[in-house]
């Protein structure tokens, strides 16, 4: 009998540990500008190569370079621009909240703004998003008021959704922002039906999807790309590889010898890998998936790479896993610097502008926050009623929840 070696379980190991600088050669990174432009009626199986490389416009010193750069209207790169320090300011006040127990929890998508920002930005009023925990940008971007989110955080009594949820998994129809569901990946298979019913109604408003690099090895991540292939359902399938989960490194979810891009297309799915870093990468991307989209082309699938620069959670240390200076090394930037960087260079933006907008809208963020703090927080106890938990259940109450509503004397 032949003599064998033992066998040995492979087990991903991060490119950097605490103490340890990460080596970000992992990432397939390309030069802004290098990758092609395919046509909107491409098939999955010829954007293969689109899924092992990076798409950029973005290159260091901000010019916009390559086929994915477009003639974008300045104005909408300076909301684009307003809307992620908006978003930037508005989780760091919340993280000091939470801190303060204003709140039991907060996540923040602090390095990620761009991807959310300006996917929204190209999507239409009527389109729905069904996000992850970390898009608080696409409710940002359109304007939503600050106070209406702040009180879904701190559950008071003008909390929409009555307490109902934990803070940031916000519900916005009006906005195109279904429900956001604790419970990760789900939101997938939910966006692929939802798409499905708008072909099958012959409407014109499209799905757009958003899940994390670790939750894309639960199931529900297949299922939805099986679903969105066979039915070529409209939608957008953002997955966003901000390099870590709760605590594991992307390779543990399958990204370390291949691409989350290259599962899509091993599923049927057109798909891209573009830097999330790049607000004008990221504008063109989604731009072309949504037409793509529209015009009955089928789905789309993008990962952008990007990364999360804070803690997962405010739950989370992010030190005892990874080195503390990640994000600075980290080889694609600060969205925020890098936009600002090609604003200031076609001359529509300015540091002192700049300045002035951070000034101003941390006046707008603590003005809202004063505003949904006055009707009640975690740390006040003044939180929606009891009363609302046995309301919107049952059409007509029965008659043991009239009991309990009796004896919680609400």
């Amino acid at each position: 009998m032949r003599q064998t070696i033992p066998l040995r379980l492979h087990v991903p190991e991060p490119s950097g540990r605490p103490g340890h600088a990460t080596d970000f050669s992992y990432l397939r990174l390309a030069d802004a500008g290098a990758v092609r432009k395919p046509p909107l009626d491409t098939s999955a199986t010829d954007t293969t190569d689109m899924a092992y490389t990076l798409v950029r416009v973005l290159d260091d010193d901000g010019n916009a370079l390559g086929p994915w750069s477009q003639d974008i209207d300045p104005q909408l790169l300076r909301k684009g621009l307003q809307s992620m320090i908006k978003t930037r300011i508005y989780d760091a006040r919340m993280l000091i909240a939470q801190r303060q127990k204003k709140m039991s929890f907060y996540m923040q998508s602090l390095g990620e703004e761009a991807v959310g920002t300006a996917q929204v930005m190209a999507l239409s009023k009527g389109d729905m998003c069904f996000p992850s925990y970390r898009q608080q940008n696409l409710l940002i971007a359109q304007d939503v008021p600050l106070f209406d989110m702040m009180c879904q955080l701190f559950s008071n009594d003008r909390d929409s959704l009555k307490g109902r949820q934990l803070p940031v998994m916000y519900s916005m129809r009006e906005a195109g922002f279904f429900s956001i569901s604790g419970n990760l990946a789900t939101q997938f298979v939910q966006a692929v039906g939802w798409a499905m019913a708008s072909a099958i109604k012959g409407d014109t408003k499209i799905a757009s999807a958003w899940i994390g690099d670790g939750a894309t090895a639960a199931a529900d991540f297949q299922t939805a790309l099986t679903f969105a292939h066979v039915y070529q359902a409209p939608v957008i399938l953002n997955v966003i590889n901000n390099q870590w989960a709760i605590s594991t490194f992307q390779a543990l979810a399958g990204g370390e010898s291949t691409t989350f891009a290259a599962r899509g297309v091993g599923s049927g799915i057109v798909s891209l890998r573009v830097d999330g870093n790049d607000f004008l990468a990221v504008f063109a991307a989604s731009q072309w998936a949504i037409e793509r989209a529209r015009s009955n082309l089928g789905p789309t699938l993008i990962e952008w790479v990007t990364y999360r620069a804070g803690p997962h959670s405010t739950s989370d240390d992010p030190t005892k896993y990874r080195p503390a200076d990640d994000w600075a090394r980290f080889p694609l930037g600060d969205p925020i610097a890098r936009l600002k960087q090609h604003l200031m260079r076609i001359g529509a933006w300015s540091e002192e502008e700049h300045q002035r907008t951070q000034k101003d809208y941390e006046a707008e963020v603590i003005a809202a926050q004063k505003q949904a703090e006055s009707h009640g927080t975690l740390a006040t106890g003044q939180t929606s009623s009891v009363a609302t938990m046995f309301e919107d259940v049952y059409k007509d109450m029965p008659w043991h929840l009239r009991l309990q509503r009796q004896k919680a004397g609400v």
